[in-house]
């Protein structure tokens, strides 16, 4: 009984001291309300930052990250379609030194890859055809003269009644005639290759150089070939008549093969990109010729292009690459394919607002090699992130699993 008494008085001891102690600090307890909303604000702000399609980046933030801007706007895609070709000599400058007649060729005074200048002696030949071409003319040249000297005595003569007028149209028919037949042996001095200068010397020329002849570059340019030797007999039928090819290479045309898918789009005048096959270098022709035909074999059209080629860069033989531009209407809002970033399978851009960014998906359409037509989802004016984008995109998709993971 005793033990009993004194349990139930060391309870009540217990239960004293709880409340001294509760009363000393104060019950219930009060937590401060700055702490409650300080706790409230945070989760308010976490709620906004967490906020789906929104990423909030500060000014410092988007600097380190290397974002760049622009506007959306509207233009023209730069659309083309790709044809492969080759560099070839322009037709219009390439030269061939050639004989009329056969020769024997007795000097060649240029190698391969010589420069040579328009009319600049390059080879000299002997041949029969051309001393009886020469020796005709400087007979012609003599009789004319002779003949022309008695006209001109005799026309004085009639004037003053010395001799008939039967005997002075005699005459004057003589010199018609010779001066006739000195035209024609010039002629054909001309057409065998001889020049004005040359034919006017001849007959100042001793008789031993009547069977020379200097044959002349018809064109500026290098030496690309050279089709005989030394002492080789040309002109006769089935042996070369063709001493040297000159070929000028400061225009150099492109040679182009185009489907007929591709053809209807190539216009005379238009403007193309080239591009060398295995190296960088690029530069810009224009188009010349559209072949109305397509070839038997390869079923394509041919089109040539021209391009000035100062420096020689440009080699014949070389194969190229053509970006041929494509017409089309204007797009209403065209951004860089920089910008754009696939999100869960769908194009999405960046536009920016006061407090960052927000991921906004849109539709595209039409593309060229630079930039994207955008059909939906996007107005002209805007702004959006261009460079760096795949920042946003991995700070989108971070926010997106701490939402999914909440």
């Amino acid at each position: 009984m005793k033990r009993v008494v004194l349990f139930f008085a060391g309870v009540a001891a217990g239960i004293a001291l709880v409340v001294a102690a509760a009363g000393w600090i104060g019950w219930p307890i009060r937590f401060p309300a700055a702490t409650q909303e300080t706790a409230t604000t945070d989760t308010k702000t976490e709620a906004r930052h967490e906020a789906p399609g929104h990423i909030e980046l500060s000014e410092d933030q988007v600097r380190e990250a290397g974002i760049t801007f622009a506007q959306a706007s509207g233009g023209m895609l730069k659309r083309h379609f790709l044809a492969p070709g080759s560099l070839i000599p322009d037709a219009d400058h390439i030269g061939r030194v050639s004989v009329r007649v056969l020769a024997t060729v007795t000097e060649l005074r240029k190698r391969l890859g010589d420069v040579v200048e328009k009319g600049e002696i390059v080879a000299a030949i002997e041949s029969r055809e051309v001393a009886d071409a020469k020796s005709e003319y400087l007979a012609a040249r003599l009789t004319n003269d002779l003949q022309q000297t008695l006209y001109a005595r005799q026309k004085t003569l009639v004037e003053t009644r010395i001799v008939s007028e039967n005997e002075f149209l005699r005459t004057r028919l003589t010199a018609n005639d010779a001066q006739i037949k000195l035209d024609g042996a010039r002629q054909k001095l001309f057409a065998l290759g001889l020049s004005e200068s040359e034919i006017a010397d001849l007959p100042n020329q001793p008789p031993e150089s009547l069977r020379t002849q200097f044959l002349r570059a018809p064109i500026s340019g290098r030496v690309s070939e050279r089709r005989v030797d030394l002492g080789g007999l040309i002109g006769r039928e089935g042996q070369e008549s063709e001493l040297y090819v000159i070929v000028n290479l400061d225009d150099i045309w492109v040679d182009l093969a185009v489907s007929p898918e591709d053809i209807g789009a190539v216009r005379e005048g238009v403007s193309v990109k080239i591009r060398a096959i295995g190296t960088e270098d690029e530069a810009n022709a224009g188009v010349i010729f559209v072949s109305p035909l397509l070839d038997r074999e390869t079923r394509n059209a041919r089109v040539i292009a021209t391009m000035p080629n100062k420096d020689h860069r440009w080699k014949p033989g070389t194969f190229v690459t053509a970006e041929v531009p494509l017409s089309g209407a204007p797009s209403t809002v065209i951004v860089s394919k920089k910008a754009l970033q696939t999100i869960k399978g769908t194009p999405t851009v960046f536009v920016r607002d006061a407090d960052g960014f927000e991921a906004r998906s849109v539709r595209t359409g039409r593309e060229d090699d630079d930039d994207i037509e955008i059909v939906a989802g996007l107005t002209a004016g805007e702004t959006i992130a261009v460079q760096n984008t795949f920042t946003l995109k991995a700070e989108f998709e971070k926010d997106e699993a701490e939402h999914d993971h909440d």
